[in-house]
């Protein structure tokens, strides 16, 4: 479906991310090795909602970071409050100005300026270039597996040294390696992921989210993955996404029950899922009155549908 159908930026949005994971890990947890992040009552993998945002930061900057308004506030490596100086420096404040007035302006600077600003938020509220605090017009949640996943690790080798004296044996005058160095790889053999988001036009007025925004906003969901491919992650990619657009600027119907008019099911409760083909997805398609259900991607070939 042409997604310049979802690009008002005066209607509510609800929207379903379903991704998968093939042979890799989508998300690691520092606390647990680097393991895949796991529910650890249910088992189920969970990616959080900061790293889906890093890579909708990435493909837009990628995309449509040379244009007027389209930079991005949390960049890699980046220093947060030398972004927020360049609205300062415009303005022609000092550093330490905190006047109302000033965060104000410094806070609209930003939102014109930077994508993640005007869609994410950002708390900018420093002691130098106060610029504020953002709500911002889209909110995404943790996805978590549709199944339990098997967080696996594999044996590395490699037959290079990073340092002559890393050589455990023989002498090192020749700068050779004569052993190899060993590590290890976390990932998931097969994860089918599921993601809720909002878009909530009262916060976009707020920030001057405009149709280029949102039409960015769907088309990383859609792309992103295969601008982040890494050897860790292995094969990712978006199965679905599916938006519900209300007529009503506050909503035609709660989140929660549209959400529920898709059910993913494995088709053979028997087998071991190693592939989206494993999976079905039920759609409900009674919608409340003034709602649209817009399927922008659906790999689900053998999708059912309740009438």
């Amino acid at each position: 479906m042409d997604i310049n159908s979802i690009i008002d930026p005066n209607k509510r949005y609800d929207f379903v991310l379903v991704f998968d994971v093939t042979d890799g890990n989508p998300n690691g947890d520092p606390d647990a090795g680097n393991l895949p992040r796991i529910d650890p009552e249910t088992m189920q993998g969970i990616v959080t909602d900061v790293a889906i945002k890093r890579k909708i930061r990435d493909y837009i900057y990628l995309t449509r970071g040379h244009l007027e308004g389209f930079d991005i506030y949390v960049k890699h490596r980046g220093i947060l409050t030398k972004e927020q100086k360049k609205a300062y420096e415009q303005l022609e404040k000092q550093e330490n100005d905190d006047s109302p007035k000033t965060v104000k302006d410094a806070r609209q600077w930003m939102c014109e300026h930077y994508f993640d600003t005007r869609m994410f938020g950002a708390v900018m509220s420093t002691k130098k270039f106060n610029a504020g605090q953002v709500r911002g017009a889209v909110q995404l949640t943790f996805a978590r597996s549709v199944d339990p996943i098997f967080p696996a690790e594999s044996s590395i080798t490699r037959v290079a040294l990073t340092n002559a004296d890393d050589i455990k044996s023989g002498k090192a005058t020749d700068e050779e390696a004569r052993t190899g160095q060993m590590g290890r790889k976390a990932y998931v053999p097969y994860g089918l992921y599921i993601a809720y988001g909002f878009y909530t036009p009262s916060f976009a007025v707020q920030t001057g989210v405009r149709e280029e925004d949102l039409k960015g906003l769907w088309e990383s969901l859609i792309n992103m993955w295969d601008l982040d491919h890494s050897a860790s992650r292995g094969r990712m990619a978006c199965r679905g996404l599916y938006v519900f657009s209300h007529e009503s600027y506050l909503g035609n119907a709660p989140s929660n029950q549209l959400f529920e008019k898709i059910e993913i099911h494995r088709i053979d409760q028997h087998k071991v899922a190693r592939s989206y083909k494993d999976y079905a997805v039920v759609f409900d398609e009674k919608m409340p009155e003034g709602v649209t259900l817009h399927k922008i991607a659906n790999s689900f070939k053998d999708a059912k549908v309740v009438n």
